[in-house]
């Protein structure tokens, strides 16, 4: 198994530097299609996919398509219409198909959308900025260093639960171990490709504290919804949210956090 989840965790780290460091029609079509794979495990685990296809699924990501669009176009002009945009087509399949599908369904498929496909979106729009293939690195610092950081702290000195209903074996030692393990990386980085240390290192420690939010929400799902995985698209590591689940909720963060510190 460690075998498997390592060479799966090399070549999906090539991957992203590949996609990544192309940046444009690159990374927007491969974002674009990781959310509708995210989306389609989500929607599978809520039970909006069932055993086939349904109009209300099939709108949803109709709806990611339509933002993904939006948001390239311009996102401080057309992201907000892209999203409304998303919801009324939900609305439109409610209202014409109905009794077929029940209110909950329609907020369960909306909320596949923002949890998904925007807040992955925030990737291509870090990587966008000025400086932005530099700063979009401390996305995967801050979640998948933190991530790193926490459990090497948690084996060697966790005592204390952090979450020990929802996840029995994350500390507190853990997590102050990933909060500070992510400083030290985003520090680092900034050393090594000439970025201002302080602020990426407050960002990198900012993110991965947000970063395990992300995870522990998703883990929250599934303990739900009563499933171990959301897919197997990625051998020893799971689907794509099992991967992204603290990256999703820590991209829309360093966006916003390098466009208020960095400018």
């Amino acid at each position: 198994m460690f075998k498997t989840r390592l060479i799966s965790g090399i070549l999906l780290v090539a991957v992203a530097l590949l996609t990544i460091m192309s940046g444009s029609y690159v990374l927007f079509f491969t974002l674009l299609g990781i959310s509708l794979i995210g989306m389609q495990e989500l929607y599978k685990a809520m039970q909006v996919h069932k055993e086939k296809f349904t109009l209300l699924e099939i709108t949803g990501y109709v709806g990611a398509v339509v933002y993904y669009i939006a948001m390239a176009a311009d996102y401080e002009k057309y992201g907000m219409m892209g999203l409304i945009l998303a919801l009324i087509l939900l609305l439109f399949v409610y209202v014409f198909t109905y009794p077929r599908f029940h209110a909950g369904g329609v907020m369960e498929a909306f909320f596949g959308i923002v949890y998904v496909a925007v807040m992955l979106s925030f990737i291509y729009l870090t990587r966008n900025l000025t400086d932005g293939k530099y700063i979009v690195w401390l996305i995967f610092l801050c979640s998948w260093g933190c991530d790193t950081c926490a459990y090497c702290t948690g084996m060697l000195i966790g005592k204390h639960k952090m979450a020990p209903v929802l996840s029995p074996k994350k500390s507190v030692e853990g997590a102050v171990g990933g909060v500070a393990g992510a400083a030290l990386l985003g520090a680092l980085y900034a050393a090594a490709t000439g970025g201002k240390v302080a602020e990426y290192a407050l960002i990198c420690a900012v993110g991965a504290l947000i970063s395990m939010v992300g995870d522990l929400a998703a883990s929250a799902i599934k303990r739900n919804q009563g499933i171990k995985d959301y897919g197997k698209l990625i051998p020893g590591h799971g689907g794509i949210l099992d991967r992204f689940d603290s990256v999703i909720i820590t991209a829309p963060v360093i966006y916003y956090l390098a466009t208020l510190i960095l400018g």
